[in-house]
């Protein structure tokens, strides 16, 4: 999908009514005339150009999952992948009228809004002036120089995007970068070679295995503590496995107990053996005329 470089439309800033003076009859039609505009725009969902490979259409779904697992319940975030973020009516009008001017992030995350509401795609002037609070671009040979270059420019310049990550999968490379002073900055890894995201409250990093039948190296979402966030499924697995290791210890439990019970019954069938050959022995004696 192509840069454009057209900048977001600026939100008005709001005064006290008392301030605030009659709109000019020119002025009203303008902005009466922009809104039938705007309702007239056709807001396409794609471009029709597919997805690079089968690993971008999973990792995409994977990093849905880690970041809903993670974040939980999504009333105060939105996850989009693959979703086409309109930032201007400037941007809208030339997809309209042919241009190349899509922008459609492989991930991003925004913060503090309703994710339940149902979205085709990104509408920030729908969205309360709202954009991207983290992108992240899955770098294939032909996206490399736009991922890595256009769009470090486009994501601080334009968007403003606090945090821009891309992942070169055949390659193994991670990037991350901050907003600051209006350009990006890059992220220092740890040890591990993760990069810490403020946004999301966890790093991301490269982990290699399988999932969902497939085995590459995978972008993962990693605690503070150092621990994987798990996969839904993977949490199902963690729980049948303590499900499992609590079954067991209440086997060995009862194993334990049924031990107890069969040596406590041992011991007082020995104690009343002992008692029945002591009055066998005392019989005898009686019978001698002896008493003990």
């Amino acid at each position: 999908m192509a840069k454009v470089a057209a900048q977001p439309t600026p939100k008005p800033r709001t005064r006290r009514k008392s301030q605030r003076a009659a709109i000019p009859p020119e002025l009203a039609r303008d902005i009466e005339q922009m809104l039938r505009e705007l309702e007239s725009l056709e807001l396409l969902e794609e471009d029709g150009e597919p997805l690079e490979s089968e690993w971008h259409v999973v990792q995409i779904h994977l990093l849905d999952d880690l970041v809903r697992q993670h974040l939980g319940p999504s009333n105060d975030y939105f996850c989009g992948g693959n979703m086409f973020v309109y930032y201007s009516t400037e941007q809208a009008r030339a997809i309209n009228a042919g241009k190349s001017a899509y922008k459609g992030p492989d991930f991003f995350v925004v913060r503090n809004v309703d994710g339940s509401k149902p979205r085709r795609y990104w509408v920030a002037w729908e969205e309360d002036g709202r954009y991207p609070d983290l992108v992240i671009e899955l770098i294939s040979p032909r996206t490399a120089k736009k991922d890595k270059e256009e769009n470090l420019r486009f994501y601080a310049e334009v968007l403003r995007v606090p945090e821009y990550y891309w992942y070169d999968q055949d390659k193994g490379e991670l990037r991350g970068y901050h907003l600051a002073n209006g350009h990006y900055e890059p992220i220092t890894p740890n040890e591990h070679g993760w990069l810490w995201s403020r946004v999301l409250g966890a790093y991301l990093g490269v982990w290699e295995g399988v999932y969902n039948g497939r085995r590459y190296r995978w972008l993962r979402l990693y605690r503070a503590d150092g621990s994987l966030v798990p996969t839904p499924s993977e949490l199902a697995e963690q729980e049948r496995q303590r499900a499992e290791q609590e079954r067991q210890r209440a086997e060995q439990e009862r194993q334990r107990a049924e031990q107890e019970r069969q040596r406590a019954e041992q011991e007082r069938q020995r104690a009343e053996q002992a008692e029945a050959e002591l009055e066998r022995l005392r019989a005898l004696l009686r019978e001698r005329g002896i008493e003990a």
